[in-house]
């Protein structure tokens, strides 16, 4: 199961991290991700990390997000600064056994998603 929390209402600007808890005991083994969705326009890519580490990051993003995992806490973070009313989405946490991709569809599990709010 997977557990995302850390949205909220945010000014242009500022900053929020979304934290996504899994359970079980091979977090380690999973590549996770990030997607969001706004209404009316389809889920898209946000951010990912592998299993080793590496990330990926949709051009959008780039620069001002960064994803992070820490396996100890079973943990997987999204950092994300100068938000644009444009990020106002609700953003959802997936895993994929071993390596991350920018395919929602090729992801096994998903969390229930928290809202990320940015007014101009």
């Amino acid at each position: 199961q997977l557990q995302a929390s850390g949205g909220g209402l945010v000014q242009a600007g500022g900053s929020l991290r979304l934290s996504c808890a899994a359970s079980g005991r091979t977090f380690s083994s999973y590549g996770m991700g990030w997607f969001r969705q706004a209404p009316e326009k389809e889920r898209e890519f946000v951010a990912a990390i592998n299993w080793s580490g590496t990330t990926y990051y949709a051009d959008s993003v780039k620069g001002r997000f960064t994803i992070s995992r820490d396996n100890a806490k079973n943990t997987v973070y999204l950092q994300m600064n100068s938000l644009k009313p444009e990020d106002t989405a609700v953003y959802y946490c997936a895993a994929r056994f071993r390596f991350a991709t920018m395919v929602w569809s090729q992801y096994e599990y998903w969390g229930q998603g928290t809202q990320v709010t940015v007014s101009s």
